[in-house]
């Protein structure tokens, strides 16, 4: 093996880790982070925090952070948790914290793997592939708030494609902390309220993100993000 290839190799180690802890968690944790698991302790948990307070906020930031690092199944129910745990208030800081964290953890690794040298081959190709970049690039920050704000797009879908697009690590930061807050915040408060949900024995409505009261407001930021685009889209036919 070359130096090139060895060089290569390790910068491309940490995204191929993460794709292979994240597919042998999907296989072995599936069931370990669930609402039962999270039930079945919640006694322990609250004394543990009453116990040791900033310890345990350390400590949730940290396993939310490697949860979405590693792509591993249980976000939502890990957001479910910073609610019962530390409230709506500031239960969605450590929330969005611990989620912005991973997210980047991911976003510096397939930059550092992959996304240099793809970005500059999207740079320097022709046609409608040089067009759909140049479009994100001019629109950097609506894009970017627009992937986090729409429920429909992957949250690692999201992470990964502003790697391979150049996006300056400072706006993705920006825009995944206060790109993610809104649906953060829902479940949040969900998670808030298990109290009383564990006292009648029923299960959190995990699909209250997709109730018109929530998606539409949602769906309002989404276009609101996308406005910009739409203006610049709009100036460019007139001049045209």
């Amino acid at each position: 093996m070359s130096a090139d290839e060895s060089n290569t190799l390790m910068k491309r180690l940490p995204i191929l880790l993460i794709f292979a802890v994240a597919i042998i968690g999907a296989f072995t944790l599936k069931d370990s982070l669930s609402f039962e698991t999270l039930a079945e302790h919640r006694e322990s948990l609250l004394a543990y925090r009453d116990a040791n307070y900033l310890l345990a906020v350390l400590g949730f930031i940290g396993v939310y952070t490697l949860i979405v690092g590693f792509s591993l199944p249980g976000a939502t129910i890990a957001t479910l948790t910073g609610g019962f745990l530390f409230a709506t208030f500031p239960g969605v800081l450590f929330n969005v914290t611990g989620a912005t964290l991973g997210a980047t953890a991911i976003f510096l690794a397939a930059r550092w793997g992959f996304g240099e040298s793809l970005g500059a081959k999207l740079e320097h190709s022709d046609g409608a592939v040089k067009k759909i970049k140049d479009g994100i690039d001019e629109n950097q920050w609506s894009m970017l708030f627009l992937i986090r704000l729409v429920p429909a797009v992957p949250f690692f879908i999201a992470n990964l494609v502003p790697s391979f697009l150049e996006v300056p690590l400072y706006r993705f930061v920006v825009s995944t902390f206060f790109g993610i807050m809104p649906g953060a915040l829902v479940y949040t408060s969900v998670g808030a309220g298990l109290g009383e949900v564990f006292a009648k024995g029923e299960t959190p409505n995990l699909g209250i993100i997709f109730e018109p009261q929530i998606i539409l407001p949602l769906l309002g930021l989404a276009l609101l993000a996308a406005l910009p685009i739409l203006i610049k889209m709009l100036r460019k036919g007139k001049t045209q």
